[in-house]
């Protein structure tokens, strides 16, 4: 099998699959250089920097470089490919020795580069899945995506409220209630407060200088509130790449920003910037009423938790956040909850078309 020193795989990864994996691994192994030349068009919904991103973390042996290339897509014109080839070999300006593709254009591609064309699995037998059809269903291209772009898609559902309102039982019950289903489903996890593995680090920490020290003898600081709301989206997204298509937190960031607010008696800057750049998708509020306190040891509250459940209620209309409050029995606010998630999921996910391909006249 010929040896090529220097191979090129071209596409737009709009989102990578394990076909385009295949390629590239394919390609790499016939190679002494690899490049990727991810090419996306502005009209496109997933930025250029987050796939070229993703792929050099699945590929991080092979050169990954970049390419906006908003010229129409025509591959019986001349000068169209012409356009096209001049964005490429901006791109890639050395010399390539082989194209690696799994499209019709493949042999023109490689003409135009005066390299050897090699197709790799045409017929899409080996992994049967296509950009197209992720993007009308990831849920059932799910098996066929990494880590990364998992995370990126998984649908991020958050349980938050006052103390003792049931979050963590609700967020509990409604991840077990999708992993039921089997397949893929059956990885929904279900993310921890870190908050309170902090808060029980921290009391004991006290408890080994004053034993018998309460809660109530433990002292926070505005400075820890960042890296607690810092730790919990890692765990977050570290959940997210190997989970199922929805993922469910026992509160978030966001939820920190009310936290801080509790404690210090005012806003964090720098909390809300972390909750910023969240990717939830649905708030799921636990109301207070009707749930009764409960003291296990860290928590101090009771007579905060209504302006707590409207403040949490305030704040996630006034940024935007979609959320629906839950009330009643736990019963009832799982269905709610599942009823809310099932309407999420229902409504997929939107990436925009990329840009029609078309035929010049003859």
């Amino acid at each position: 099998m010929k040896r090529y020193r220097h191979g090129l795989v071209l596409g737009k990864f709009y989102p990578p699959h394990a076909g385009h994996h295949h390629l590239v691994r394919t390609a790499a192994d016939r190679c002494d250089r690899l490049t990727v030349l991810v090419c996306a068009a502005s009209v496109e919904s997933i930025p250029l920097d987050e796939r070229m991103a993703w792929m050099k973390e699945v590929h991080p042996d092979v050169r990954v470089v970049g390419a906006i290339d908003d010229i129409p897509v025509d591959l019986t014109d001349p000068a169209v490919w012409d356009a096209h080839m001049a964005v490429f070999r901006a791109a890639v300006p050395e010399r390539v020795n082989a194209v690696f593709t799994s499209e019709p254009y493949g042999d023109e591609l490689a003409r135009r580069f005066r390299a050897d064309s090699v197709c790799v699995d045409p017929d899409r037998t080996v992994f049967p899945v296509s950009g197209t059809a992720v993007r009308k269903d990831p849920v059932g291209c799910w098996d066929f995506l990494e880590p990364p772009v998992r995370a990126a898609l998984a649908r991020r559902v958050v349980v938050l409220g006052a103390e003792s309102t049931g979050t963590t039982t609700l967020a509990t019950a409604l991840a077990e209630h999708f992993r039921r289903r089997g397949g893929v489903w059956s990885r929904t996890a279900c993310v921890p407060e870190y908050g309170r593995e902090f808060s029980e680090r921290k009391l004991a920490a006290l408890r080994a200088e004053r034993p018998g020290a309460t809660w109530s003898d433990v002292r926070l600081s505005t400075d820890e509130f960042p890296l607690i709301a810092a730790r919990q989206t890692e765990l977050e997204d570290t959940a997210a790449r190997t989970g199922s298509p929805v993922l469910v937190c026992d509160t978030d960031a966001f939820a920190t920003t009310i936290w801080h607010e509790r404690y210090m008696g005012g806003p964090s800057d720098e909390v809300a910037e972390i909750a910023a750049r969240g990717r939830g998708d649905l708030w799921l509020l636990t109301d207070h009423r009707g749930v009764p306190f409960e003291d296990d040891g860290l928590r101090d509250g009771e007579h905060l938790r209504p302006w707590m459940t409207a403040r949490f209620a305030a704040q996630l209309a006034r940024t935007g956040r979609r959320f629906i409050t839950l009330s009643g029995p736990h019963e009832q606010r799982l269905a709610k909850a599942v009823a809310a998630v099932e309407a999420l999921l229902a409504e997929g996910r939107h990436f925009a078309d990329p840009l029609p391909e078309r035929r010049s006249a003859t």
